[in-house]
């Protein structure tokens, strides 16, 4: 159990951030109405900030991203078509098999560095023409990579990647829960990748600290479709504009200090680097920072020893752990993982 003299220090996600007083401010004071009805204001201005960030016509504002990713994979799609992606994307492997469920459609798995495709790669995933294989009518791509450690796309990639589908005249959907990540790790502009995806996921809950919600971006007749998709999923809501501030907050004051995440994260591989128990890590690109165990030291008895600390982090696989750095997690907290992970009965272990 967790000390209950220590404030906790939650690495598991930076799904886990709680709004800050500024940002609860805005939420209690934002104008609302009834969004069904397309009347709700505040939901109006995060729906346009946002695909102006992304040089899109127009956004959609979901729950979830899981949502907005399968409301776009349903609208580029139809039965007995296939997906290319990558086989550790979350569309695939961490949305419950939406993909068939929602679009009864199939996936093409392709095995990425770090989660990351190549032009090359895509292009000879293209099916043929023949009435023995699923159509091919959607490739996505997901950046930063979750499985990857957050690891982000080098540009010429994707500019790459999107000649291959706009010569096959094939839609192209990004994933970017983390986009705002990439886009302040590698310098590039989120305006530039509008030129490049037909729609794009935008989480505005993990790194910029929205307690809710995530936007899905692309042309005016498109996100129209897929409002009509939203409301036959169950997720067209009322009064959202409260939970919509809290997006437009975070657009505003929470991109720019995604480089303080990032270099903290960078200071805790360092870390992890250090210890004997440590068998493996990844180098983090940005704010995730994934590792794996020497085989001595059992993941049950790390997780242990870092939550009687006041520490939590998740497993990620046999022997593999992950830690996410994000606005709620300071430097006297890092400190304290460093000391935790330290400590002479780890090291014995």
């Amino acid at each position: 159990m967790s000390s209950p003299a220590l404030p906790l220090v939650d690495l598991r996600s930076d799904t886990v951030t709680r709004p800050t007083p500024a940002m609860l401010e805005a939420m209690f004071g934002a104008p609302v109405g009834d969004d069904v009805y397309e009347e709700d204001p505040t939901v109006a201005r995060l729906e346009a900030a946002t695909a102006a960030r992304f040089g899109l016509e127009a956004g959609l504002f979901c729950p979830s991203g899981t949502m907005t990713n399968q409301i776009a994979i349903k609208a580029h799609t139809e039965p007995l078509s296939e997906v290319i992606c990558e086989q550790t994307a979350h569309v695939y492997l961490w949305e419950v098999g939406g993909i068939a469920f929602h679009s009864g459609a199939s996936v093409a798995l392709l095995p990425g560095e770090r989660g990351r495709l190549t032009a090359a790669q895509v292009e000879a995933a293209i099916r043929p023409a023949n009435v023995h294989y699923p159509t091919t009518r959607l490739i996505c791509l997901e950046n930063t990579h979750n499985r990857g450690g957050g690891s982000c796309y080098a540009w010429p990639e994707l500019v790459a990647i999107a000649a291959v589908a706009r010569r096959h005249q094939l839609p192209l959907h990004l994933d970017g829960a983390r986009v705002f990540n990439a886009a302040v790790a590698t310098g590039q502009r989120t305006e530039d990748y509008g030129q490049l995806f037909d729609s794009i996921s935008v989480c505005l809950s993990k790194g910029l600290g929205a307690p809710v919600g995530s936007v899905l971006l692309g042309s005016a007749a498109f996100i129209q479709k897929c409002k009509r998709l939203r409301k036959a999923f169950g997720g067209g809501w009322r009064q959202a504009g409260y939970l919509a501030a809290a997006g437009l907050y975070a657009l505003e004051h929470n991109v720019d200090r995604l480089a303080d995440d990032h270099a903290r994260a960078a200071r805790l591989a360092g870390a992890l680097a250090r210890q004997p128990y440590v068998a493996e890590v990844l180098a983090p690109e940005t704010n995730l920072v994934i590792f794996r165990l020497h085989a001595t030291l059992p993941t049950a008895t790390f997780l242990a020893h870092l939550e009687a600390h006041g520490i939590k982090a998740s497993e990620f696989g046999p022997q593999w752990v992950r830690f996410v750095t994000h606005l709620d997690v300071d430097d006297a907290g890092l400190a304290r993982v460093e000391a935790a992970l330290a400590m002479s009965e780890l090291v014995k272990d």
